[in-house]
């Protein structure tokens, strides 16, 4: 196994940041008018989120959360937390996204590594994804350059920007921001706007809290934040894809569930595809195993089918997240570069196929 790199400098901040916010308290108060609005603010500090934004230490009542395996996102990292109102919480779900109470934001701040910033932070955006009384709404902020304050974009944001890159050196590359319509491009299901990432299997994992480690699922229900939760061993679990310990095929199908199922599910945008990827499914066609694409067009490649067992050159689905070609690549919306552990992983899951 490959042995695990020494803490970055991102997390090494974190860390840091976090810390503060407990030695303050996490000072600061969330707006709850400014999340139920039917007009956004104007900048994302109005919501009251962050006790010190530049450096993601959030305020009171909002607490950070990781997914096992993460959305890929152009190497970006990312920061997430969690609000739920007093005295209101959310309600497990062993397959879905937990059902929120009205009121409840989920923030996601993008960023990137960068020494001469606050934290250690290039903050680069912050969706937020608020629970009003009609429905999920979803918003955009992008970050100025003194890190002070993020500003709502609704169409969207073109930022050339250099990043850097895991195993060293940089890439030059056009960061997307969403617009307000993308934003259901993934997170529809039905017809309606939900979140993707606060699931049972991809919170059900221990996660460094300021002065503990606690699986985040009983932090959350410890903190009145969720209920029904039932015994852990009872709860479903993705690995962290890059933990080579773990089976291959669990580590592919994590992959797979959280970058591509959201849209490519019975309820999801790309139903019409045939081709299921949600950890659940258990069907092979269904996955893709020797399964003919429903429209053979420039995205399959010239390819037959999207998984050739034994042959990953001849599938179609490797092919598609190897691309970094619009029209052929896959996710379609979200990253412009190729991350080559994910496609050296899905190789090597099809290449020991029978």
């Amino acid at each position: 196994m490959a042995a695990r790199a020494p803490i970055s400098l991102l997390k090494r901040a974190l860390l840091a940041a976090l810390l503060l916010g407990a030695m303050t308290g996490g000072a600061a108060a969330v707006d709850d008018t400014a999340i139920l609005a039917k007009k956004p603010p104007r900048v994302l500090s109005a919501f009251g989120f962050f006790a010190d934004a530049s450096r993601q230490v959030p305020a009171e009542g909002v607490i950070l959360f990781a997914p096992r395996t993460p959305l890929f996102t152009d190497f970006a990292e990312k920061r997430r937390f969690v609000y739920v109102p007093k005295g209101k919480s959310a309600t497990y779900d062993a397959h879905e996204a937990f059902a929120f109470p009205v009121g409840a934001a989920l923030i996601k701040t993008f960023a990137y590594e960068a020494a001469d910033r606050p934290g250690g932070l290039r903050l680069v955006e912050t969706r937020v994804l608020l629970r009003q009384e009609k429905g999920w709404q979803a918003w955009a902020y992008v970050w100025n350059e003194d890190q002070s304050e993020a500003e709502l974009k609704i169409a969207g944001a073109k930022i050339p920007m250099d990043i850097p890159l895991p195993g060293g050196g940089m890439e030059t590359i056009t960061y997307a921001v969403p617009n307000k319509a993308q934003c259901k491009g993934c997170h529809a299901l039905d017809g309606e706007v939900v979140p993707i990432g606060p699931k049972a299997r991809n919170l059900n994992h221990v996660f460094a809290y300021p002065g503990a480690k606690e699986n985040q699922l009983t932090h959350w229900a410890s903190a009145g934040m969720l209920t029904g939760l039932p015994d852990l061993a009872d709860v479903p679990a993705v690995p962290d894809w890059l933990d080579e310990t773990a089976p291959l095929d669990k580590r592919a199908r994590a992959w797979l569930d959280i970058n591509c199922a959201h849209c490519h599910r019975a309820e999801g945008p790309a139903s019409n595809s045939g081709l299921f990827l949600t950890w659940d499914e258990k069907e092979p066609a269904a996955l893709g195993i020797g399964k003919h694409p429903v429209a053979a067009g420039r995205g399959a490649g010239n390819l037959k089918v999207d998984i050739e067992p034994g042959d990953p050159d001849a599938s179609i689905l490797v092919y598609r997240v190897e691309s970094a070609e619009p029209g052929v690549m896959m996710p379609e919306l979200g990253r412009s570069l190729t991350d080559s552990r994910a496609v050296a992983l899905l190789r090597e899951w099809v290449a020991q196929m029978e």
